[in-house]
């Protein structure tokens, strides 16, 4: 396969990206667990973007170099797991990139007459970027090692009509485990995320302040993660593990204390008040106002008098 320069290199298949690694081919089309010591990637591909039109599930034991996943990259120094969707952007950057560890490969089609088609889009971590990697406990890395261990074995018996199922249910231990995992981090990594949701307060202070609403309209979840240095997904997952409320519902927060806080010290009229912290129509404005506290704007603003 011929690199186009500057373009990503799209890679449709399972077999494709074997063929590309120099691995033999997969045993099935449709899902592969790849030892990483074994890929063999040609010079030409390296500083090189790719999109897998599959899943990809890595652990990194030992990483020599740096990996990209979509604007961010990872130094995979200390080892860890990383998840990439379909069509998720992936780079090497580093000329000298080697690390052991184990790749699930898994085509879509494998998963969709499964629940887990639908549901796997509820796994977050899909979502996050590579500087967002789940770091395991040596507990945790027996674990998942076991799980892709039995992955493994499935895939090198004979295929009957169980096998899909199996590999399937496997696969759902697995994310299950992660999502457990990630829960873990979020905890330990208390301190570094109260610092994170100090940040953010002060991102959304300085929006109200700059008056960025009346340019910008509303804050939304992007253009904190954006600020915050994290992706969207992993913001709200963190915040809600910390808080208990999702990056939205802390934005709803700040913009009903900044109403009140317009409302009770200003002569701003509700439309006023609406455009001021980003709001198009005053209608919406109003309507989650009195969502979120029971009253309407003009209420509130009437108990001060």
């Amino acid at each position: 396969m011929k690199k186009e320069s500057n373009s990503p290199v799209k890679i449709n298949s399972i077999s494709e990206l074997h063929q590309m690694l120099g691995l033999p081919k997969p045993l099935h089309p449709l899902i592969s667990l790849v030892d990483n010591t074994k890929m063999v990637l040609d010079r030409s591909y390296l500083k090189s973007s790719f999109l897998f039109n599959f899943y990809k599930i890595s652990y990194k034991k030992t990483l020599k170099g740096v990996i990209g996943y979509g604007q961010g990259y990872y130094d995979f120094d200390e080892g860890g797991m990383v998840f990439t969707a379909p069509n998720q952007l992936i780079s090497i950057i580093g000329d000298d990139t080697e690390y052991k560890g184990y790749s699930l490969l898994m085509h879509p089609d494998f998963i969709r007459n499964y629940p887990l088609g639908k549901n796997i889009k509820s796994y977050g971590f899909f979502s996050y970027e590579a500087n967002e990697a789940l770091h395991l406990s040596d507990k945790e890395r027996t674990i998942i090692l076991g799980v892709l261990d039995s992955i493994e074995q499935e895939l090198n018996g004979t295929i009957d009509d169980f096998s899909q199922d199996l590999m399937i249910s496997y696969i759902e231990v697995l994310l299950n485990y992660c999502n457990r995992f990630y829960k873990r981090q979020f905890i330990t990594r208390k301190a570094v995320n109260h610092d994170l949701l100090a940040q953010m307060e002060e991102v959304l202070e300085s929006y109200f302040e700059q008056e960025e609403p009346l340019k910008n309209g509303l804050i939304t979840v992007d253009y904190l993660a954006q600020h915050l240095n994290v992706s969207p997904r992993y913001l709200s997952d963190m915040l809600r593990s910390l808080t208990g409320q999702n990056a939205q519902q802390h934005i709803h927060e700040k913009l009903i204390e900044k109403a009140k806080e317009y409302l009770s010290t200003s002569q701003l009229s509700v439309a006023e008040v609406a455009y001021q912290l980003g709001f198009e129509h005053p209608q919406s404005f109003s309507k989650v106002f009195k969502k979120k506290t029971n009253v309407t704007p003009l209420e509130f603003r009437a108990s001060f008098n």
